[in-house]
């Protein structure tokens, strides 16, 4: 867009011409900000009826909507041949692009989901708590509340069928154990071919659909055919999964009333300021699964709560989840168009009910039951970390709570690997989203040579640099920080901390200040270090620690805050040491670069392979020509290259390669 546009509020003429090219047709309508980020997305059966309710009288719009309306430059949309299109679009619009203002929902947790990878010969079945954008032909089934019992289910579903167990095969050229014992069908030899192996795999499907009761039909149904072809040991294998499939849904269901039909139910409750979702999914008249959602209970009705719910819910599963009967504590706003929606993704009748008496309202009490106990518990988390916020206000004497508060430390091994880690808690929960880590640049802190003193220095330095520039440009510091809480953007500038907490005594907060005076910002920040031993808290410029106890709430959140921080930053320095202890040896050899290297780990999967395999072995790998692979040999076997003529050495000829796992029978060239 070009410079000199405005917000439309602001350009009345141009917003006059937007809002006459909306048409009076259903569709979906997107409204985006100067820097073409989409604020909003929603859907309407007349679109210029509806995009024009948001440029009337700004009295009738709330703060949240009035604050987006101001930001608004342009306006797109697509039109549908219906309403109900238009939900569909609507749907798979925001959960690809996630605009800001369409955020009414929040998941209490990040839910796992099983991946199961349709679009390979040999799909692969995994846990993962991120839908990445895949092949449109893989499938994520979920999400699950728990992720033990996730686990737990998996694990048992690869005892009751013969799936792959590992992500990489063990040897390349043979089975292992896992193929001799039944657990595993050699899907690394293809020993089965990939449409028997996907036959498998879609009865496993069925378990995580919620469909047990049926895959026990088909399996019952395929065994008495085996038993009367006289096939008993396929019949017995059946049995076996038979057996341990009744095991394993015997011990993740609870069984309810009425079970001849598989049903959803929702219900909330809510205080003024927060909605409580339970969502109880039951399949058989028996609750398989439950999740938990929570809303801003100013922004909407009971009702319309309940329908983005559904929407946003039912929009992520496989048609094949969605149940024929979908029971909602209060009526829908669109309740029959969402009906018909949820009946054209089935393929099948969606009845969506608001039950008032019987066994379905007493359904309804329950999950509401749960979504107050729900309720009850966010509102003690919440004013158990209020109390903690204000009272680290009191200990570090600040004018308010804070809100962001971020936390620093640093973590290597005499000097090798250095890193930094810098976490964030926003009103007193992690906000892993605004997580960095650092790995430390200074040529001074190299192995054997640490300094934990520049190392915090110079994370400081780059953590507050922009901030640094901006105030010497002019920037009004106080007026970017009052902007940074809250939506709009402010050029990047919108991570400012209320406290910064250093992990470390005196000697660390000292050099902190003394980088934040290099960049004049040292007046600006609230900084404060906690030391282990006693758990104190210093301030700059003060010898002695403030007075307070370890059990103090707003101690027990810098604690918190530290140990975490720790935490994150001893994580990165693994990774990063364990890549360099992989790497090491081969970066060694002339010749090898990085890509090469890459290439060679993942054709060896090891380096012991890499030791152990001849010339031509390695000459096979990518990249690696005769020449090389020699040159690599000749690095992991130094002693061959100082042997003599009669020498009990075996010297590496290529016609006749005698390697160390010729001379011990049992151990494999690729483990």
């Amino acid at each position: 867009m070009g410079a000199t546009l405005q917000p439309l509020l602001k350009d009345q003429a141009r917003l006059e011409q937007r809002l006459k090219e909306l048409p009076p047709e259903p569709g979906c309508y997107l409204l985006r900000d100067l820097d073409d980020r989409i604020l909003y997305i929603g859907k309407s059966k007349s679109l210029r009826s509806r995009v024009r309710s948001y440029f009337r009288d700004s009295h009738d719009l709330s703060p949240r909507i009035s604050l987006m309306v101001r930001q608004v430059a342009e306006i797109e949309f697509i039109v549908t041949d219906s309403e109900a299109e238009a939900l569909a679009l609507e749907s798979n619009l925001i959960k690809n692009h996630q605009p800001h203002f369409n955020v009414l929902l929040k998941d209490d947790k990040k839910y796992p989901y099983l991946c199961i990878t349709w679009s390979e010969a040999y799909p692969r079945i995994f846990i993962t708590r991120r839908r990445r954008l895949r092949s449109p032909l893989d499938r994520f089934y979920g999400p699950y509340v728990d992720v033990g019992l996730l686990r737990r289910t998996l694990f048992l579903v690869k005892r009751v069928f013969p799936l792959r167990q590992r992500p990489q095969p063990l040897y390349r050229d043979r089975t292992c154990l896992n193929f001799a014992i039944g657990r595993c069908p050699g899907v690394c030899q293809e020993k089965i071919s990939p449409e028997a192996y996907q036959h498998t795999l879609r009865k496993v499907a069925m378990v995580f659909q919620g469909r047990s009761d049926e895959l026990l039909v088909l399996l019952r149904a395929q065994m008495e055919r085996y038993a009367e072809r006289e096939d008993f040991e396929a019949a017995a294998r059946v049995r076996d999964q038979m057996q341990g499939l009744e095991q394993l849904t015997a011990d993740q269901k609870m069984a309810l009333p009425d079970a001849s039909v598989s049903r959803d139910v929702l219900a909330l409750a809510a205080d003024a300021r927060v909605a409580a979702v339970q969502l109880f999914q039951m399949r058989a008249g028996k609750l398989v699964g439950r999740l938990g959602y929570t809303a801003d209970a100013t922004v909407a009705s009971p009702g319309a709560i309940l329908q983005r719910v559904l929407e946003e819910h039912y929009s992520q599963v496989e048609p094949v989840e969605i149940p024929p009967e979908v029971l909602v504590q209060h009526r829908l706003p669109q309740q029959g168009l969402v009906e018909d929606w949820l009946s054209e993704r089935r393929g099948r009748k969606v009845r969506l009910q608001h039950p008032q008496r019987q066994q379905k309202a007493d359904l309804i009490d329950l999950v509401e039951r749960n979504a107050a106990f729900e309720l009850g518990r966010a509102q003690r988390s919440a004013e158990q970390h209020q109390l903690a916020t204000e009272d680290l206000a009191q200990l570090l004497d600040l004018p308010q709570p804070p809100r962001r508060v971020e936390g620093y430390d640093i973590s290597h091994i005499q000097g090798s690997d250095a890193v930094a880690s810098q976490v964030v808690f926003v009103d007193g929960l992690p906000a892993k989203q605004h997580y960095r880590k650092y790995r430390i640049q200074s040529s001074s802190i190299r192995s054997g040579h640490s300094d934990d003193f520049m190392a915090m220095a110079e994370i400081m330095r780059r953590r507050f640099r922009r901030w640094a520039q901006a105030k010497a440009e002019g920037a009004d510091l106080v007026a970017l920080r009052k902007a940074a809480g809250t939506a709009l953007h402010t050029g990047g500038l919108n991570d400012w901390p209320d406290v910064v907490m250093i992990d470390g005594g005196k000697g660390q907060l000292s050099a902190v200040m003394e980088a934040l005076r290099e960049l004049n910002l040292h007046e600006d920040l609230v900084v404060c270090s906690l030391a282990k031993q006693r758990e104190e808290v210093f301030l700059p410029g003060t010898s002695q620690p403030l007075e307070s106890e370890p059990d103090q709430l707003g101690v027990v959140l810098l604690r918190r805050l530290r140990d975490e921080a720790h935490r994150f930053a001893v994580s990165f320095h693994r990774q990063q040491r364990g890549e360099r202890m992989k790497r090491s040896r081969l970066s060694d050899i002339p010749g090898l670069g990085p890509k090469r290297v890459k290439e060679l780990l993942g054709h060896f999967r090891s380096i012991d392979a890499i030791q152990l395999a001849s010339p031509p072995q390695i000459a096979a790998a990518p990249g690696v020509g005769p020449a090389l692979a020699q040159q690599i040999w000749s690095y992991f076997h130094p002693e061959a290259e100082h042997d003599g003529p009669g020498s009990d050495q075996d010297v590496p000829d290529p016609g006749n390669q005698v390697t160390a796992a010729d001379r011990e029978p049992g151990i494999a060239l690729v483990p």
